[in-house]
């Protein structure tokens, strides 16, 4: 199989990982493969895309953007934080 047979994996420019437990949560965003910033919101991400100079991002184009761990209504985690139970008497 010659490389122009070869099957193409495309990869979304902005890609938007999974919510972080941190106070509030947030999810990081990558474009082209970097580290892009931090995004608390869905109006984080469109303002990580315009600083560089990704203008009317259409959030909903799945070539455009990859939603990892959640779409982009997720904004809080599924998991409560782990909470220590050294205070448990049992």
């Amino acid at each position: 199989m010659t490389e122009s047979q070869a099957p193409r994996i495309h990869r979304p420019p902005i890609v938007v990982l999974g919510v972080q437990h941190d106070e509030p949560p947030f999810r990081l965003v990558e474009i082209a493969g970097e580290l892009a910033g931090k995004a608390y919101s869905v109006l984080d991400v469109i303002e990580i895309a315009r600083e560089v100079g990704l203008d009317d991002v259409d959030l909903d184009d799945p070539d455009v953007v990859r939603w990892v761990g959640g779409d982009k209504f997720t904004w809080t985690s599924f998991w409560p934080p782990h909470q220590s139970h050294s205070g448990h008497q049992g």
